[in-house]
């Protein structure tokens, strides 16, 4: 994973040599292991790029790379598959040694196209003054852009900054296709015009349908001075996953829905449906498209360096390379399970498990810890989460923060424990107090959620922060000890509800307009997982220098699951807990899991208990005013922290 970033001028005006010092800072923590800068300058327009890499996998390759040519390549993704790319190579040279060899759009577009993996990437062809950007399909890896005075200036970037001038906000840049900008012409013309190459599916005829829907979005977000185009030779990116089955039963589907209430959610229950041979045949299909997904997000990553015959042995000083954000829910025990069966068993597991401070009835009692907490909040934060409300926790973890995420954690660790006692599994502890929660939000997470700015963004966006910087505690045979988390990879279960009927609105549309209207929620959950999402998960959790891996977003997960009819995803004339998710469930009783595969699904911003900690009476849709860059709370908070 790599921090990049791109600045156009297109007057001497207004072109900077550097980029600003707190722009500079976001992209370095998110590649910590390499930073460079190359100017590329023209008598019509100047560019700046800028790459920082977080190294994980080949030889480690300083970004931006530029060949004999003058081309100028940035990239930020992983090839899973689709391309060719050996454990000992590193993708960003292969990528840009294909583009090299590119001999027409139609060559680059056709390279993109066959990728499987994160990507988002920028291109500069020196030749004909094209600069090419864009993100994978599903937009797993942030790009923003943001227009300035006027169209002569532009620039491009993984992560942005705090920034209160109105007209001028960072916008992520949607997952629609390629785009292309001839920087030459533009310098001239005094307008900015983004052509696009969008995603699309064999079909031609809905081709031009989606373009204008994907143009008239586009345009809504661009300042005025910036008109976005189809490209006019209307070549296209071809679509990495086949289209969602939407066909319907022919027999009626809702005859069992009065009878919900007889249904025990037992695991009994579950095992009936394998006893269906098809059924069965598609849950292990399921079960080994997931299980190649995981364990390319978990192998070829880069261990202890040369350790010696000794430090082998010690399987207990051992780092753990891959971290799991880990409810124990459903989602995140199936991933655990599926990694323990690729990674080395002398290898650790981190599973971070996020929980917020809880209010205390006992008044005496909160007071004095409050007044700890504060304390300790003024002398580190950042460095460290060893504040007197984690070590409250430690002390008394079942008072504080005993979230519902904290008790089904510790309850799917059992379970992993029991499946497999030859792993070192660590329970890392992530304890947040209000104070630090605060802090934080206003010193660093506040831009990386930006440009998304609800109440629900603020929640996910924190939560998942705090969960992926992995300081927290292992308690171990009753012994507490501090512990952070070293693994550069982080495999996160988004994707599994939007495609799998997991969320309460599915219910309630099934409910209200049947399987039709359930496949049309899916297809829209999937549509919007870019912009709703993705964007905002990668650069939180890129801030600490660690990567986000999506097995359920693999294109060959996501494919076989479109090629299913609904009814064998869920079944939602079946009650909580076994509807929702049916193949998941069904897939995790056959991976021998027990309690953890009957647990209904629990938004992560009311498992740690994060919403509603600071406001009671938030809607998640409304726009959060603690994620503005200035505003009164976040001035009273400063002032707080100052005194």
């Amino acid at each position: 994973m790599c921090g990049i970033c791109c600045s156009v001028s297109f007057s001497n005006e207004h072109f900077s040599k550097d980029l600003k010092e707190d722009l500079l800072c976001n992209l370095k923590r998110r590649g910590p292991d390499s930073s460079k800068q190359l100017l590329k300058s023209n008598v019509n327009y100047q560019c700046l790029f800028s790459g920082h890499v977080l190294h994980l996998r080949g030889i480690l390759t300083a970004q931006p790379v530029e060949d004999e040519r003058g081309n100028v390549f940035l990239w930020n993704g992983e090839v899973f598959s689709g391309i060719k790319v050996e454990a000992e190579e590193n993708d960003t040279q292969i990528m840009f040694n294909y583009l090299s060899s590119c001999k027409n759009e139609s060559d680059i577009l056709s390279l993109f196209s066959e990728v499987q993996g994160p990507w988002s990437f920028i291109y500069y062809q020196a030749s004909s003054h094209h600069l090419w950007f864009g993100r994978d399909f599903f937009g797993r890896r942030s790009l923003l852009w943001r227009f300035s005075n006027l169209g002569k200036s532009f620039c491009l970037s993984s992560v942005g900054t705090q920034t209160s001038e109105v007209a001028n906000q960072w916008q992520e840049v949607p997952a629609s296709g390629i785009f292309r900008i001839d920087l030459k012409s533009t310098s001239f013309s005094k307008s900015v015009v983004l052509k696009l190459y969008p995603w699309k599916y064999i079909s031609k005829e809905d081709v031009t349908k989606e373009c204008v829907n994907s143009l008239t979005q586009i345009s809504a977000i661009v300042p005025t001075f910036v008109s976005v185009v189809v490209n006019e030779t209307k070549l296209y990116l071809k679509d990495p996953v086949v289209p969602l089955n939407m066909m319907l039963p022919q027999a009626p589907f809702d005859i069992h829905r009065n009878n919900i209430s007889s249904i025990p959610p037992t695991k009994e229950t579950l095992q009936v449906f394998l006893t269906d041979g098809h059924m069965k045949e598609v849950v292990q299909q399921f079960i080994d498209v997931l299980s190649i997904a995981v364990k390319r997000r978990v192998l070829c990553l880069p261990g202890d360096e040369y350790p010696t015959p000794s430090e082998v042995l010690k399987t207990c000083d051992r780092k753990a390379n891959v971290a799991i954000l880990f409810s124990g829910g459903i989602d995140s025990m199936v991933i655990a399970t599926l990694a323990d069966r690729h990674i080395p068993l002398d290898e650790p597991i981190d599973l971070l498990n996020v929980a917020f401070m809880t209010k205390e009835k006992t008044i005496p009692t909160s007071l004095n810890k409050k007044r700890r907490k504060q304390k300790n909040c003024e002398i580190s934060s950042e460095e460290s989460s060893q504040n007197a409300a984690a070590a409250a926790a430690a002390v008394n973890p079942d008072k504080q923060f005993s979230v519902p995420d904290r008790i089904t954690g510790r309850a799917g660790l059992k379970e992993l424990q029991a499946a497999n006692p030859s792993r070192i599994w660590n329970f890392v502890e992530i304890n947040v107090s209000l104070e630090e929660l605060q802090k934080l939000r206003r010193t660093r997470i506040c831009h990386l959620v930006q440009p998304l700015d609800t109440v629900l963004d603020d929640s996910i966006g924190c939560a998942v922060w705090f969960a992926s910087r992995g300081i927290g505690w292992l308690v171990t045979q009753g012994k507490v000890k501090s512990y952070q988390s070293s693994a550069k990879v982080v495999l996160t279960g988004i994707g599994a509800d939007e495609q799998l009927a997991g969320y309460s609105r599915h219910r309630v549309r099934f409910q209200t307009h049947g399987l039709e209207g359930l496949n049309k929620e899916i297809e829209m959950e999937l549509g919007r997982i870019s912009s709703r999402n993705l964007g905002r998960d990668d650069r939180v959790i890129g801030d600490h220098g660690k990567e986000a891996r999506f097995p359920f977003l693999d294109e060959n997960v996501v494919s076989f699951l479109n090629s299913l009819p609904v009814w064998e995803k869920a079944n939602l004339t079946l009650p909580r807990g076994i509807g929702e998710k049916l193949i998941l469930r069904l897939a995790a009783v056959e991976l021998g899991l027990t309690a953890s595969a009957l647990l209904p699904k629990r938004a992560m911003q009311f498992g740690s208990r994060i919403a509603k900690m600071e406001k009671n009476h938030e809607k998640a849709s409304d726009k959060c005013g603690r994620l503005q860059v200035i505003s009164l709370e976040n001035l009273s908070i400063e002032k707080e922290i100052k005194t």
